[in-house]
């Protein structure tokens, strides 16, 4: 027992290298592989709103807003999505996903769909409240800076 916590860490690095492989692999074969998982994650929360700011982006992917301009730039750049100034507050840019962005997220839920099939397979439906349960006890952890 005592084995199998001390690789926990190592067998969620492990299945984030498995995913990501998997979505890297699928995304090839629909043309669509020169998009980091981070743009990804940008397209995913933009995808459930109208619109976000900077800020409000930088912090649902949990990156500071330097990097996440830069992140933004590179979307901008595949027409992915655009960024709208607010003309009462031009610091205020809000950016909101194009026609092409829709597409793309459209894609990537079909593969994440594929993707939480292939995860999923075997388990019942207890045991992936269950999994979903720790891994929300987990992240509460980490974003409390336990592990810093």
């Amino acid at each position: 027992m005592d084995k199998m916590i001390n690789n926990s860490i190592s067998s969620i690095s492990q299945l984030h290298t498995l995913t990501a492989d998997f979505l890297i692999d699928e995304l090839a074969k629909k043309g669509l592989s020169n998009i980091a998982s981070s743009h990804g994650n940008i397209l995913f929360q933009l995808s459930k709103v109208e619109s976000l700011s900077m800020g409000e982006l930088a912090q649902k992917i949990n990156r500071d807003k330097s990097t996440t301009t830069v992140l933004i730039r590179k979307l901008i750049k595949e027409n992915l999505v655009t960024e709208c100034i607010n003309e009462n507050d031009k610091r205020n840019k809000k950016i909101s996903l194009t026609e092409k962005g829709k597409e793309y997220t459209s894609i990537t839920s079909e593969i994440s769909t594929s993707l939480l099939q292939k995860f999923y397979n075997g388990f019942s439906d207890e045991e992936k409240i269950q999994f979903a349960t720790d891994r929300k006890s987990t992240r509460l952890n980490s974003s409390h800076q336990v592990l810093s």
